[in-house]
């Protein structure tokens, strides 16, 4: 088949390179902190935002052709997956994620749309075994058509709620077919917009009866990966129930999931949340749900999600502090849930998207390996709470000390104002600086 990009295979030439089309600072093969850094990074291309994203929003009809020379639906579903492992291969990207129905569009019947992807399915298995790629993780679209207005696993009619689970089922079985270590529920339509309307309870409940019958009927099958919840506090509805890490964390503690879930962390959801993107990994990670990312980055003025692709060195040097910290990635990675702005609409906008994420993660790694190295940060934070590992910090962490022992240790040292250490905020940022910007 021919080519559909005249582009050649991105390389990497380095930080003095001006070439649009190469990579600075992502060297795929280079090895940063004991791994290469494909494997540390793990980057994802997107289906829905690549392949079928052409620029359509609330104001405006597509920018973008994404036909890609399509000639009906399933003629342009087949040619997206050829065209997806064209940039792939390309970029030097392992991975793809997908929801069902950006691979195969949906037909009149459950049934016709299951062949659909059955067909498309197997492009897929068929390019994957060629070129080595992977799936990182899969999932249902449960959001888009009408019938989940009010929500899927939390409508307020069952027979929605069946029609969801009988989706998921698909979406779990192509996910196995294709060995995805990973299945994300993004409730796109999981809230409420008034309690007026509204039962709240039931439909928490109902979400997590329909968690549990995907992890049943996953495990069943042979899914021997990762479940993500993708924390969003709002848009399309303002009170969505997984909010951030903190109400997810609580909900999977309620519901008894915790043995099975993680959290797919996404950089513009956080901030959504009013939360920085470290903060709600740092979040999941302290909690032992640290799973999988979502880079991107919002615009700071806009209330919206609008998932740009990210350039933010600072984020990104904190994000990867946070993988690195937890270890590296282990079924999860990097997918670039991402869009090139409507004004960017050629197929080149495509590769200077993706080198402009894939380069700024690679320095965000580049630099976290360097900050953990360096140490100091590290160090102040352990000599900071250092009176936790001895005398009556000690005893307050083993249980030993209770109230009244406490009142009496404080009645005889008196005021504890001298025990009180600057935080040296200011120092720990330039100490970050310093470690960014030296050689």
């Amino acid at each position: 088949m021919s080519e559909f990009f005249n582009i050649p295979k991105i390389q990497y030439e380095g930080k003095n390179s001006t070439n649009p089309l190469a990579f600075k600072y992502y060297n795929p093969d280079e090895v940063i902190g004991g791994k290469k850094m494909r494997e540390q990074l793990k980057f994802a291309l997107s289906w829905w935002h690549t392949m079928g994203g052409d620029g359509t929003d609330m104001f405006g009809v597509g920018t973008a052709d994404k036909k890609w020379g399509g000639k009906d639906p399933m003629d342009i579903a087949r040619n997206k997956a050829y065209a997806a492992f064209e940039i792939m291969d390309k970029l030097s990207i392992d991975y793809y994620c997908f929801h069902d129905r950006d691979i195969a569009p949906e037909a009149d019947t459950l049934s016709e749309t299951n062949k659909r992807l059955d067909e498309i399915s197997d492009i897929l298995k068929e390019l994957m075994d060629k070129s080595g790629k992977k799936l990182l993780w899969g999932t249902a679209n449960c959001f888009n058509n009408p019938r989940y207005m009010h929500g899927a696993g939390t409508a307020p009619n069952a027979d929605v709620f069946a029609f969801a689970a009988a989706q998921i089922k698909k979406a779990l079985e192509l996910t196995v077919k294709l060995g995805g270590n990973g299945y994300v529920f993004w409730g796109g339509r999981e809230g409420y917009e008034t309690l007026l309307n509204t039962n709240l309870g039931l439909e928490q409940d109902n979400m997590a009866r329909l968690m549990k019958m995907a992890v049943e009927y996953a495990r069943s099958i042979g899914f021997k990966g990762d479940f993500y919840i993708e924390p969003k506090p709002k848009e399309p509805t303002k009170h969505q129930y997984d909010f951030d890490t903190a109400t997810v964390l609580g909900f999977l503690r309620k519901y008894d999931l915790l043995g099975d879930f993680k959290m797919n962390i996404e950089a513009n959801h956080a901030t959504l949340a009013g939360h920085t993107f470290q903060h709600e990994l740092r979040v999941a990670r302290e909690n032992s749900v640290f799973g999988s990312i979502d880079a991107n980055q919002g615009d700071m003025l806009l209330g919206w999600d609008t998932d740009q692709f990210p350039t933010n060195i600072y984020d990104a040097v904190l994000c990867m502090y946070e993988v690195l910290k937890a270890g590296g990635f282990t079924n999860g990675g990097l997918n670039f849930d991402s869009k090139a702005r409507r004004g960017s609409f050629t197929p080149e906008d495509i590769f200077h998207s993706y080198i402009a994420g894939m380069d700024t993660f690679a320095l965000g790694l580049r630099a976290a390996d360097k900050l953990i190295k360096d140490g100091r940060i590290d160090k102040f934070v352990e000599e900071r709470y250092a009176s936790w590992n001895t005398g009556i910090g000690a005893d307050i962490i083993a249980g030993k000390a209770k109230m009244p022992e406490l009142e009496k240790y404080v009645l005889e040292k008196g005021d504890v104002i001298s025990s009180v250490s600057s935080g040296r905020q200011e120092m720990l940022e330039s100490i970050l600086n310093n470690v960014l910007f030296s050689d």
